[in-house]
């Protein structure tokens, strides 16, 4: 199962200390470094990547949907909101989107709808990660993960999470 990530474009910038300062000077700078550091990330990860800004602040030689660097990037029409785009893609994908945006309405809304959701915050760390990864050279190894030593030793809580939350983990781990 693939996995399609949708960005609340401005919600991220603005969480973010790095990128809400050079989106003060400049709001296009603002997205342009946003979307390079997904290029970044998406060149490790593989993952289907959407970034959703509100069409307000959109350059106006900006179509509704566009693509950058691998990133498809979709601007809300006049008098729409980013989140209720966001809780379109939401409502079509459902299990397989991950939402990343700190907005309480939009979390509850597309958990509800079975996508899994994590925080601004967290999802910048990842970006972060990727883009250190890039300038070391470095790529996730994946032959590390065949060389794991199997036992039947029970792990961890004695109960289970709900289905749900263990879903919404195992979408995270893929980031």
């Amino acid at each position: 199962m693939s996995l399609h990530i949708i960005i609340d474009g401005y919600n991220l910038i603005r969480a973010s200390n790095k990128l809400s300062e050079i989106d003060m000077c400049d709001i296009t700078r603002g997205r342009d470094v946003l979307i390079d550091m997904l290029a970044a990330y998406k060149k490790i990860k593989h993952h289907k990547i959407t970034v959703v800004f509100d069409g307000t602040n959109a350059h106006p030689f900006s179509t509704c949907n566009d693509q950058q660097k691998g990133i498809r990037i979709k601007f809300s029409v006049q008098g729409e909101l980013a989140d209720s785009v966001i809780k379109k893609m939401s409502q079509i994908d459902r299990e397989k989107a991950l939402i990343v945006s700190s907005d309480k309405e939009i979390i509850d809304f597309c958990m509800s709808m079975g996508s899994a959701v994590i925080g601004s915050l967290e999802f910048e760390e990842k970006l972060f990660m990727a883009s250190y990864l890039m300038e070391k050279g470095m790529e996730e190894n994946h032959e590390d993960k065949k060389n794991w030593d199997f036992t039947t030793k029970k792990k961890g809580p004695k109960h289970r999470l709900s289905k749900k939350k263990r879903k919404n983990i195992l979408k995270v781990k893929k980031l």
